[in-house]
């Protein structure tokens, strides 16, 4: 993947577009998550509704920057040995830092460290977390092709991030961090 292709996807987030990447199982889709429009669009393409709320992922646990500030220790530690790595966390944000457009309902955020290089050059490119959901529309199986990925998607999404998706087998689990209670397994 050349430093153009990744310049050329941050432009894209930097000017409210949607984008197409390669995630460590799926097609992913993302935008910049405080452009409001960009993540509505999400949501419209997905056919999902915006008060389930979407998942962030960045590409190390600085980026999460102040969210951290109210976890204890041990929480913060928890988050340090899973990531980076195929786990989900919804992690509280009391001070509403993240947008409510992306927590929809919610009164945390979801948020992975991802450890698919290509995603975490994304990230680092960018500058900060991006939106990561899975590229399909709701009920859909997810894309692992990016032959599908353009059949379904090619005329709604902005750019396509060139690379290979990862070996994982299925998507993300996600957990609860303050509960420990796994969401999707």
């Amino acid at each position: 993947m050349s430093e153009l292709n990744l310049q050329r996807a941050c432009e894209y987030l930097t000017q409210g577009k949607v984008i197409a990447y390669p995630t460590e199982a799926v097609w992913g889709l993302g935008c910049d998550p405080n452009n409001r429009d960009a993540v509505e669009r999400i949501a419209q393409l997905k056919n999902r509704e915006i008060g389930k709320g979407l998942i962030l992922v960045a590409a190390n646990i600085d980026q999460l920057g102040t969210l951290l500030d109210s976890l204890s220790e041990e929480q913060v530690a928890t988050l340090e040995v899973s990531w980076p790595g195929p786990v989900t966390w919804l992690i509280p944000d009391p001070h509403d830092i993240i947008p409510i457009w992306i927590k929809g309902n919610h009164q945390s955020v979801a948020i992975r460290v991802s450890a698919h290089p290509i995603v975490q050059k994304l990230c680092l490119e960018f500058g900060s977390p991006i939106v990561s959901t899975s590229a399909n529309t709701g009920g859909e199986q997810e894309i692992r092709s990016r032959l599908i990925l353009q059949q379904q998607f090619a005329s709604s999404i902005d750019y396509i991030v060139s690379g290979e998706l990862g070996t994982q087998s299925r998507t993300s689990e996600i957990r609860d961090l303050v509960s420990g209670k796994i969401i999707r397994g």
